[in-house]
């Protein structure tokens, strides 16, 4: 799915990831590296192959579009420093993109550590007209991408079946992407007649009314 917002080019993928063409940037939100392990640590039954799921997908996507830019729109960790910090070193070994974190309320991981790595850290990041945050903030002079909400939709069928599934949300100034991380969950957007909403569909992004 492609969309078009102030004359720039987004596409818009099933895993959640948004490929900026004009700047040649993949935006990635809430990816939660470590919850996994934080979950495992405190008793949660998830498999320890989950943890591998969220870098292979990031390198789906790297190879798909072949970025120079991977920005990510807070929330990159969940927690401190864990297992899964070494597989983040080492996912990184393997990227050519300038990498780019916009610090969210859970990274909480001391900026030295991703400055040791060439990580580099904005509290917000402004790129001509469009103001890259990790929570959501509308202003009218600038188009405001983000994450932080874990945007979800609900479709209900004629028999009144329920299915809950990961959507972008974009709204007048804003466009909100969807949690990338793996048992994120999702929080049920109520758009208004002026928003519009994709929701992640398995093999494709289907915008719905």
């Amino acid at each position: 799915m492609k969309i078009k917002i102030q004359n720039n080019h987004f596409r818009l993928t099933c895993s959640g990831v948004s490929y900026w063409e004009e700047q040649k940037a993949l935006l990635v939100a809430d990816v939660h590296l470590g919850k996994i392990s934080h979950f495992r640590k405190y008793g949660s039954a998830v498999p320890q192959s989950a943890i591998q799921t969220n870098f292979d997908r990031l390198d789906e996507a790297v190879t798909e579009f072949q970025p120079q830019k991977i920005i990510f729109l807070g929330d990159l960790f969940h927690s401190a420093l864990n297992a899964e910090w070494n597989l983040f070193e080492k996912w990184l070994q393997k990227q050519q993109a300038e990498i780019i974190l916009i610090a969210g309320n859970h990274d909480i991981i001391s900026p030295i550590h991703y400055e040791e790595l060439g990580v580099k850290i904005h509290q917000e990041l402004q790129i001509e007209n469009f103001r890259l945050t990790h929570h959501p903030e509308e202003k009218e002079s600038d188009f405001n991408i983000c994450g932080h909400i874990h945007p979800g939709y609900r479709l209900v069928g004629l028999a009144k079946q329920h299915l809950k599934l990961k959507c972008f949300f974009r709204s007048k100034n804003q466009l909100i992407l969807p949690a990338f991380g793996e048992f994120t969950g999702a929080f049920l957007m109520k758009p208004e007649e002026e928003d519009q909403v994709f929701v992640c569909a398995q093999s494709e992004v289907i915008r719905v009314s």
